[in-house]
């Protein structure tokens, strides 16, 4: 039946589920606590839908309501069908999931499999491209291992660019259409598309900023990791039906995650709960206008898929945790969501280090001094000096970011901070420096680079 906020639910679908009693007025009240333009929620069961429901607008401007048909853009849950379409073309013979991806490589070369667990060696990285002609920031600049293939973790739109890449090289196919073919088709995903624009304007619900102001069609160089549309409904099948798609071995692999701390794993494309509670499934997704997730509960063959059109997470996560409240007792936000790596005081001595930054521009000079009050001061080429906080964490000894603009043509398109993350080896410090913006309360979303930094005591 459909009822006047947009919804569908299969008859008697709420008492198999335990009863969602005030849903709607829990998500409309959760759009407006947090400022979201709308969201789409469904519920899959098995292999049917059992709920499809949305609240707010698809578009503010003509006041278009959405509904349970309107696409989302997917941002990261998009990895999850990427990494199914790599997991075909392994089926077909296509391509092997433990040989180094082919091709002239300036590093030792990944496996798929590593690049799908995120741990291929790359760094995290995005840009984002708001207007038309070619990206101005080239993709290639930054797909430099950072780390020996297969050592550590680190979430990178990079690794599965490659793997885009390399499902084209092999099936001879644009990755959108061996998706749409081989997925959309095969698991009836009607509203499914792949690119900047998403599949139709009357039916996709336009992004907003945190700040409320809507974003243009978006590209991206690394659209393998983040540029599927799709209704939730089409979320939550895809959950729960794609690994039918697989031979059982796959399918199973698909799921054996490494440890990304005592909680949860990353496996073939899907984040996989180890912690105490239920056994969960999921992969969330997030960049400018988008908050999505993807969830599914294999213990009790159900899928949950919650879309909404705005950068901010609040509104999500509040439903998210509404639903799941019901749907799986004992679940915990630590079930999918990895935790961020802690932090602790920073415990270097006092000193001054100097050195530089590598650019694709050549070398950007640095000079760092760390404070006695846990600061530290830094001066970036022939600019004046700035003091910020600074910590150390588990992996690095000094974490600090500042508003200092790296004087690189990619840095000063959108990109006007400076985070550093550097280890003590003797005398050096090494890590890398990373130009980004902190969200898009003002502007949009700016693009996220790496750079190899090394510094000495001096």
């Amino acid at each position: 039946m459909l009822d006047e906020l947009g919804g569908r639910d299969e008859p008697g679908a709420l008492d198999e589920l335990g009863g969602l009693d005030g849903l709607d007025a829990f998500c409309t009240q959760a759009l407006a606590d947090h400022g979201c333009a709308s969201a789409s929620v469904a519920i899959a069961a098995r292999d049917r839908l059992v709920l499809t429901r949305a609240w707010g607008h698809a578009d503010l401007a003509d006041r278009r309501p959405a509904t349970p048909e309107t696409v989302y853009a997917l941002a990261s849950v998009t990895k999850a069908f990427t990494a199914t379409a790599v997991c075909l073309a392994a089926d077909e013979g296509l391509l092997d999931l433990d040989t180094p991806v082919p091709g002239s490589h300036r590093w030792t070369a990944p496996t798929p499999r590593q690049l799908l667990r995120h741990r291929g060696g790359f760094p995290a990285f995005y840009n984002f491209h708001y207007g038309s002609g070619p990206l101005p920031i080239d993709i290639d600049r930054y797909r430099t291992l950072v780390r020996e293939p297969g050592t550590e973790f680190e979430y990178s739109n990079l690794g599965y660019q490659e793997l885009g890449r390399l499902v084209e090289a092999v099936t001879g196919r644009e990755l959108g259409t061996y998706l749409a073919e081989r997925i959309a088709e095969p698991l009836g995903l009607t509203g499914f598309g792949f690119g900047p624009a998403g599949p139709g304007a009357a039916s996709v619900a336009r992004r907003y900023s945190a700040g409320g102001e809507p974003y243009p069609a978006c590209h991206s160089g690394h659209p393998a990791a983040g540029a599927g549309w799709a209704t939730a409904g089409d979320v939550a099948l895809f959950a729960r039906t794609a690994s039918r798609l697989l031979k059982p071995g796959t399918a199973a692999a698909v799921n054996e995650a490494v440890p990304i701390n005592d909680q949860l794993g990353y496996g073939l494309g899907w984040i996989v709960s180890s912690g105490i509670g239920p056994v969960v499934r999921s992969h969330g997704g997030g960049m400018g206008g988008v908050a999505t997730m993807m969830i599914d509960l294999p213990e009790r063959e159900l899928s949950v898929a919650v879309l909404t059109n705005s950068t901010s997470k609040a509104a999500r996560d509040a439903i998210v945790d509404r639903l799941m409240g019901v749907l799986a007792p004992g679940f915990h936000r630590g079930l999918i969501d990895p935790i961020t790596e802690r932090t602790r005081p920073l415990a270097l001595a006092q000193g001054q280090w100097d050195g530089g930054i590598a650019t694709a521009e050549g070398e950007v000079g640095l000079r760092l001094a760390v404070l006695a009050d846990g600061r530290v001061e830094v001066r970036l080429a022939d600019e004046a000096p700035v003091s910020v906080p600074a910590v150390a964490s588990e992996r690095w000894d000094l974490r600090a970011v500042g508003p200092l603009q790296l004087p690189t043509a990619d840095a000063r398109l959108n990109s006007p901070s400076l985070g550093l993350e550097l280890r003590a080896e003797g005398d050096l410090l090494v890590g890398r420096a990373v130009a980004f913006k902190d969200g898009d309360r003002e502007g949009r979303l700016g693009a996220y680079l790496v750079h190899p930094c090394e510094l000495r005591a001096c």
